[in-house]
């Protein structure tokens, strides 16, 4: 994933939970699952982790972190990062359940209301 591309695809996924979903517990449980794969598959990337090199070659960045980083618009220097880099990308990354739970909120937006019983 990247920095550019997560926050939307977060909403995405809230908004689509939010409609799909038979009940709270089933949305809540695959809100958590969505946000697990994107917050391991990003930090995974973000660290150069080998197990997701694959990944960020298939966008075709130098790295995992050039990815996360720059998704091919950026120039930042991915390879020397230092503390400040780091820390605006921990602060970034504590965004996601924000979108997810924001996404929720509107795809609640479009869920059909209940049927209401018509009185006798």
């Amino acid at each position: 994933m990247s920095f550019l591309v997560d926050p939307p695809m977060l909403l995405a996924s809230g908004a689509v939970i939010e409609v799909v979903a038979p009940d709270e517990r089933t949305a809540r449980r695959a809100e958590a699952g969505v946000l697990t794969l994107f917050l391991v598959v990003s930090v995974g990337l973000y660290l150069n982790r080998r197990w997701i090199h694959w990944l960020a070659r298939l966008c075709r960045a130098d790295s995992g972190r050039d990815w996360m980083l720059n998704s091919g618009v950026f120039h930042f220097d991915h390879e020397d990062a230092g503390l400040p880099t780091h820390v605006v990308s921990a602060a970034i990354f504590s965004t996601y359940p924000l979108w997810i739970r924001l996404g929720r909120r509107l795809g609640g937006l479009f869920r059909p209301a209940p049927a209401r019983e018509l009185p006798d």
